[in-house]
């Protein structure tokens, strides 16, 4: 009657095995660490570098504790911080000379220190968040208006193109505001314009103006098409700070949507936060657009630019005048390395395109030859010239961006292009920083709350059941077991809402044992024996036990599909608990007890605490 089958047992067993392991890694804990990866094309990391490495910190006699070479790169752990930013300032230098393109990366970290043979079977340790790691949190805001503004420059440009194809005459075309006008002098060629746009733009509303010689069509974005370009532009910014912290080799970073036009950026365990913020932070996109040759250049700064163009500044403060048409954005980019020109040999950037972009620029550059180009860099507002060069001949899908003034903007530079554009600027509305110390004080913090509140539980049960009470918090510390493993073995991210999550967990489990145990008592206060009264209280409490963690179930789900950030992952260690819980209160507490009673024929009574009456065994 009270005891398992085989398979039971082994399932138990097993999974006190697999819990165990996987939550080793967890109490190994983190050591600050240099991480070095590669950067270009060119650069490669591989055994010799890490014995490079190892021998410029043996060079410069600073210890190391371990160093070790994977497919992120070289980490090498380091016993304190000081240590660590000594050993990132030589080997930096060391990889990466002065006056040279940069070929590596060599960024600060925190990496775990649980031993090789876990990490070979896949016992890794939980992430841990922003409020127990340490890092950088960043609120920031797109500009949907830009974006707008942007994709009705395109539509300008296309429809100018589409006009041209059609051989469709026209006076003019430009952006006022949020609609684009199409200028024409008579009604005929008004309404052949009609026929090629229509049907091509379904996205905008067209609409009839003016009278006489001046005659216009202009076009307003339909409602759901302005809400699709702000979305698109949100996640394409998204995308575009998610490759952006790929490249600066953050861990388990958190890029996310709040409300409409919002993205928070969560950087745990970043040391580094002014190099991230200067990545993150830059909102730089490129334009290509053609120089106005049809208009003297300007002599000062303050000279209004001619109708269609404006006035941008050369690296050298020259002012020049550029169409505002744009010939190309960075979204045609498909790869961008730092480099240094044949002919000057001074840093440049070069960039490969997509097909879109090289038959764009293909056809542009063929009917422009000997007129200038200029590639815009356009940054937090501010429009910079970074190259404007004579077109010699037809370019291709492959060009190069010269006048940088050093390797390092080269490369910070081709770094942006190669993350990917951004469809619209960003500003920063909130810089939050959370140090290391008070991530290690919000994890003693906690635990000490968990084990304490641990403690007094299971000082209660002990007091008040006896020995059920002792089987009661054995497996309560193997429910915590299994949890801890569970989150580590789904390499979910721990944060303090999660540790909450743990510690509520902790009551609930010893719900079900206090339920278990009461029925048991039950039973024997109505006759029962010994036996009979551990097989019918664990199997009339299930019922019970099911209702209670099946309601706290949905409400954790619902945690889960209609919260963000904390909520998420205090609902994800709930619904765990639960299931841990279930599985700790009903399988393993009930093998506990039939290893203490099962193998016995005769059982004269249970160490179960006081009751009205005690049967005693048949």
């Amino acid at each position: 009657m009270n005891k398992f089958p085989l398979w039971k047992n082994g399932l138990i067993l097993l999974a006190l095995v697999l819990g165990t392991l996987y939550t080793l890694p967890n109490f190994y804990g983190q050591s600050p660490a240099v991480q070095i990866s590669a950067q270009g094309a060119t650069a490669k990391v591989d055994s010799s570098v890490a014995a490079r490495v190892e021998q410029v910190l043996h060079d410069a006699s600073i210890p190391y504790t371990r160093s070790s070479l994977d497919e992120s790169g070289i980490k090498v752990r380091f016993a304190d911080p000081d240590t660590q930013l000594k050993a990132r300032d030589v080997v930096d230098r060391a990889l990466n000379p002065e006056g040279q393109q940069p070929g590596y990366v060599v960024a600060l970290n925190l990496v775990p220190n649980s031993p090789r043979w876990l990490s070979d079977i896949g016992a890794l340790p939980m992430y841990l968040g922003l409020d127990l790691s340490g890092g950088v949190h960043f609120l920031l805001q797109v500009d949907m208006k830009a974006a707008v503004t942007k994709r009705l420059d395109g539509y300008a440009s296309e429809m100018r193109g589409a006009l041209r194809d059609k051989r469709v005459y026209y006076d003019g075309i430009s952006r006022e505001g949020n609609r684009v006008a199409l200028h024409f002098r008579d009604e005929a060629a008004r309404a052949a314009a009609h026929q090629a746009l229509d049907n091509e733009y379904r996205d905008l509303i067209f609409k009839d103006e003016g009278s006489g010689t001046d005659l216009s069509i202009v076009a307003t974005l339909k409602q759901e098409a302005l809400t699709t370009i702000q979305d698109q532009a949100l996640k394409q910014n998204i995308l575009a700070l998610r490759n952006r912290v790929n490249e600066l080799g953050a861990k388990e970073p958190i890029i996310q949507q709040q409300g409409s036009d919002r993205i928070i950026v969560q950087l745990p365990g970043v040391q580094d936060t002014a190099k991230a913020k200067d990545i993150i932070g830059r909102t730089a996109t490129l334009e290509i657009r053609l120089v106005d040759e049809d208009h003297p250049a300007p002599t000062s700064v303050t000279e209004p630019p001619p109708f269609g163009s404006e006035l941008v500044l050369e690296r050298g403060g020259a002012p020049v005048f550029v169409k505002k048409q744009v010939v190309l954005t960075g979204e045609v980019i498909t790869d961008a390395g730092a480099g240094f020109d044949s002919q000057s040999n001074r840093p440049s950037v070069n960039i490969s395109m997509d097909s879109k972009g090289a038959r764009i620029i293909r056809q542009v550059s063929r009917e422009n030859l000997k007129k200038r180009m200029a590639i815009l860099l356009i940054e937090k507002g501010k429009t910079e010239a970074i190259s404007v060069a004579t077109i010699q001949d037809e370019l291709g899908a492959r060009f190069q961006i010269t006048g940088l003034r050093s390797p390092k903007e080269a490369n910070d530079l081709a770094l942006l292009l190669r993350a990917g554009a951004l469809a619209a600027p960003m500003e920063f509305l909130e810089e939050r920083t959370v140090g290391p110390s008070l991530g290690a004080e919000n994890i003693a913090r906690g635990f000490h709350s968990t084990w304490i509140g641990f403690a007094a539980i299971s000082v209660f049960m002990v007091v008040y059941y006896l020995l059920f009470g002792v089987i009661s918090v054995a497996s309560l510390g193997i429910n915590v077991l299994l949890l801890v493993g569970l989150l580590s073995l789904l390499q979910a991210t721990l944060t303090l809402p999660g540790m909450a999550g743990i510690a509520l967990t902790v009551g609930m489990a010893i719900d079900a044992n206090v339920l278990i145990n009461e029925r048991i008592r039950e039973e024997l206060r109505n006759g029962n024996s010994p036996g009979a009264s551990i097989h019918a209280g664990y199997d009339r409490a299930f019922g019970t036990i099911l209702d209670s963690n099946v309601t706290t179930g949905i409400a954790g789900i619902a945690l889960f599909a209609f919260g963000s950030g904390p909520v998420k992952g205090f609902a994800v260690v709930l619904v765990l608990g639960i299931l841990t819980s279930m599985f700790s209160a009903v399988i393993i507490s009930r093998g506990l007890v039939n290893l203490v009673y099962g193998s016995r024929r005769k059982i004269d009574k249970l160490s179960i605490g006081n009751v009205d009456w005690l049967h005693k065994g048949r």
